[in-house]
């Protein structure tokens, strides 16, 4: 599953049982070795799947981890493109591979930004978000968003009930539920949390009008549904 570049299990545990943003800050460093990393065809079916939206002016990646989504906006993009993210170590990576990309430190819940942008992005980081947390993790997208930008990331269908994916995930929140029941500080990392149709309703209340796109490079189930939809958030 992991590089012989990538992180030891020693390590994965130390950071497991670390905060969030010290969890990454330890992981930055392998962190592109680990399968957490956005995938390369993932990032570039997005981008052709928004490419007819565009273009776009400035571009912004929420939760930038060491910056994969940074290449989507800047094929995307014809100005300015930045990158937030709250962990300093995770920023130092993605300023080594976007060295001309402007980073922030900031969290997503208090993004210190003007309406400047005409597109944001993010991708893997809304597990980090309780369903609490949603609602104002939207509304400071839509803060930073121009009128008439996107906000966009794209949302894998859940697994069929029953299926190994399904006990997989199922699995992975229980034990997490447990681990913050009884450890401090809380690591919150949940794959069961970001259901379309609450997510879809917290954007709207947030003044995004919601729209969906299937990501036809990545397939169709049995059933003719897409494997992923692309989110499309317009303020």
């Amino acid at each position: 599953m992991f590089t012989p570049q990538g992180p030891t299990a020693r390590e994965l545990t130390f950071q497991a049982l670390s905060s969030v943003e010290r969890g990454y800050d330890l992981l930055a460093k392998k962190f592109d070795e680990t399968p957490f990393r956005t995938p390369d065809h993932l990032l570039s079916a997005v981008t052709d799947t928004l490419r007819p939206l565009g273009p776009f002016a400035t571009g912004l990646d929420v939760c930038c981890g060491t910056g994969a989504g940074l290449s989507v906006l800047r094929t995307l993009c014809t100005g300015r493109v930045a990158g937030v993210d709250f962990s300093g170590g995770m920023l130092a990576e993605a300023r080594r591979a976007h060295p001309t990309a402007a980073f922030v430190r900031a969290d997503a819940l208090a993004l210190p930004f003007a309406p400047v942008f005409d597109l944001a992005v993010s991708f893997g980081a809304f597990g980090h978000f309780l369903p609490r947390e949603q609602a104002p993790l939207f509304a400071q997208v839509h803060a930073s968003l121009r009128p008439g930008g996107l906000f966009a990331f794209p949302l894998p269908a859940p697994p069929r009930l029953g299926s190994p994916p399904y006990w997989t995930l199922l699995g992975f929140d229980t034990l997490m539920r447990i681990r913050n029941a009884l450890w401090r500080p809380r690591f919150v990392m949940y794959y069961r949390t970001f259901r379309l149709a609450d997510v879809r309703a917290r954007l709207e209340e947030a003044g995004f009008e919601v729209s969906l796109m299937a990501v036809e490079s990545l397939g169709r189930r049995e059933d003719g549904s897409p494997k992923c939809r692309l989110v499309v958030a317009r303020k």
